[in-house]
């Protein structure tokens, strides 16, 4: 399908991963915020359309055509087991350190830095939350999610679940995406979009770095997520057996 500016910021990242890296230079958000149009995302991240096309052109020039993206048609367990190994275990382990390197920084520069404290208490709040999140797709979504696929591939019904419907989980999961992002914007804009101060010390420029690559990774996560790994499943629960 051809590239414009017309198509939403989701369908571009699902064609092609790599575009990821463009929508991360520029602000634009391909997660949770991906059902706009680019043009409309430009907008918000007030860039031109016409320079963000070039970019993603520039993408497909250096790689030449970008096969499809593999967690599109790959089996939910894969994907599922992806996810917690890939990005659940990465906010578990950056997470201490993020905290570590916090303290750190607050302890040092927090009376010059403000900013500082408040950066803690939304990371400290943003982190226990994932954990929780995390928790309830390991113990409770993911392993449904897996023995569908399984009843599916037999062509056997949709097993019973406590919680009904797939959907009302995703729609909770979806609803902690949405503050998960919410958390990572406001730490965004505390850190001057993780531009460090004249007078940061490398402690100081490793925990902006820290915290602008765990925003990175939670944008992958949740995308793989919303658009690929949800989707697919309500799909599944609604497919005739």
């Amino acid at each position: 399908m051809a590239l414009t500016a017309e198509r939403t910021v989701r369908e571009i990242a699902l064609e092609n991963p790599a575009s990821a890296r463009v929508f991360e230079s520029l602000g634009i958000d391909y997660c949770c915020g991906g059902k706009i149009p680019l043009k409309d995302a430009c907008f918000r991240a007030n860039v031109s359309p016409e320079s963000v096309l070039q970019l993603l052109d520039n993408l497909k020039e250096a790689a030449g055509q970008p096969e499809p993206e593999k967690w599109v048609d790959a089996p939910l367990s894969e994907l599922t087991a992806h996810v917690v190994s890939r990005h659940h275990e990465y906010v578990r382990s950056n997470g201490p350190r993020l905290f570590a390197l916090l303290e750190k920084v607050k302890a040092r520069h927090g009376s010059t830095h403000p900013e500082i404290a408040a950066i803690d208490r939304v990371f400290g709040d943003l982190y226990r939350e994932l954990t929780t999140h995390m928790l309830k797709e390991e113990q409770v979504l993911f392993p449904f999610l897996n023995s569908m696929e399984v009843a599916a591939n037999a062509g056997k019904p949709v097993p019973a679940a406590f919680f009904g419907s797939v959907e009302n989980p995703i729609t909770h999961m979806l609803s902690d995406h949405d503050d998960a992002g919410a958390s990572l914007a406001r730490i965004s804009v505390l850190s001057n979009g993780y531009r460090t101060p004249p007078d940061s010390c490398p402690t100081f420029r490793a925990l902006y770095h820290g915290l602008d690559e765990f925003e990175r990774d939670l944008h992958r996560h949740v995308h793989l997520e919303n658009n690929i790994l949800f989707p697919r499943a309500l799909e599944m629960e609604k497919a005739p057996r």
